[in-house]
């Protein structure tokens, strides 16, 4: 059982580098004569493009000072961006937590899903905060009743290690599924898993069967695998 936890817990809450909100397209001209007007969702998409380097040559400098231009006017998407760029672990430029937690937690307290499940992870791990799982758990809660997959999933295996919460594999499996519905192959994966190993749920090899097909079919290595050893 201990193995099947831990596979759960490497499964879905490895620090994936934080995925940008992207903005609706427009042309670079529009945008920017927008942005530089002060229209904040403009200086948001400028901040994109500049740090996908789209229609611009990739300039992170520019990137943040866009970003900060729409979310100093108090836009949570452009909050959040800013904190997935000091979350990116040295990929655009030097990792500051500490700065992550502060622009994650603007966005966070506008309701905006993605970054309470993203400063719900950095409560997790204590990375720019101290390490609090029940803070962890209450930011995945509110996110994943947004309807957030991603913060279904974390919240899953929040339940199923007993962090934060009490342990509960039923619990597990339930938030397990909803993100698995919203066909989140990570979720996926993980309720083929319990499904395989009657953790959760009553065991039954025609579901967790079910459940690594739709993942595999994502392209999920992990799922493809668990195919391969099942003889399917």
């Amino acid at each position: 059982m201990k193995r099947i936890h831990a596979f759960l817990l490497v499964l879905s809450l490895g620090l994936a580098a934080p995925a940008l909100a992207q903005p609706a397209t427009a042309s670079l001209a529009q945008t920017r004569a927008a942005a530089e007007r002060g229209d904040a969702e403009a200086q948001n998409s400028l901040g994109t493009m500049y740090q996908e380097g789209q229609g611009v040559p990739r300039n992170a400098a520019q990137a943040i000072a866009w970003y900060r231009k729409a979310a100093d006017q108090g836009l949570a998407t452009a909050q959040f961006n800013l904190g997935a760029i000091y979350e990116s672990a040295g990929r655009i430029i030097p990792s500051d937590y500490e700065q992550a937690v502060v622009w994650y937690r603007k966005a966070a307290d506008q309701k905006y899903a993605p970054a309470q499940s993203n400063l719900g992870m950095l409560y997790q791990k204590g990375l720019g905060v101290e390490q609090d799982y029940a803070q962890a758990v209450f930011l995945y809660r509110k996110a994943a009743e947004h309807g957030l997959a991603q913060a279904q999933s974390r919240l899953g295996v929040m339940y199923l290690l007993g962090k934060g919460v009490t342990q509960d594999d039923a619990k597990a499996a339930l938030w397990y599924r909803k993100a698995a519905e919203q066909g989140d192959d990570d979720a996926q994966t993980a309720l083929g898993i319990l499904y395989e190993h009657g953790v959760g749920v009553a065991q039954d090899k025609t579901q967790a069967v079910f459940w690594y097909r739709k993942a595999a079919a994502q392209g999920n290595a992990d799922a493809q695998e668990a195919l391969r050893k099942l003889g399917e």
